[in-house]
């Protein structure tokens, strides 16, 4: 096996680490405000960092570039992003972080389950048993006792 990372590893690792961030930051600014006003303020900000990034990288394309199926389904992951990101920082303002964080993690679960079923993604045996033992590992961490 290569000791060295591909470039899609590499940025997966940075996602999973900022991932674990924003679970420890979230928790801590939900404290003392409504959840639904803290997930608007994240996303102030992520707007505005994303809007900079792509002026200053000029990665910027006209909008009529975009198809019709880009903006349906960018769309669709809009709205299950924020339906996900609200119902993620309820469960902060209600739970403990350690084991709020595990039981969302299970979205990697449930994403190799939609990727077969309507993406037609195939996994083996062994991706199947990575992803039982994700799914077992997330429960162990989010269980108390």
């Amino acid at each position: 096996m290569s000791s060295t990372l591909l470039p899609w590893q590499a940025w997966a690792l940075l996602a999973a680490a900022f991932a674990a961030l924003t679970a420890i930051f979230g928790k801590v600014g939900v404290e003392a405000i409504n959840s639904d006003f803290a997930t608007l303020i994240r996303t102030a900000v992520i707007l505005a960092v994303t809007a900079l990034i792509v002026a200053s990288t000029g990665a910027w394309q006209p909008l009529a570039s975009v198809s019709g199926k880009s903006w349906l389904f960018l769309t669709l992951s809009g709205l299950a992003t924020g339906a996900s990101w609200l119902c993620y920082y309820r469960a902060l303002k209600l739970g403990p972080a350690a084991q709020v964080a595990p039981i969302d993690k299970l979205s990697v679960v449930l994403m190799a389950v939609f990727a077969v079923l309507f993406l037609g993604e195939r996994l083996t045996l062994k991706n199947w048993l990575g992803v039982v033992l994700v799914a077992a590992g997330a429960l162990l961490v989010a269980t108390k006792r």
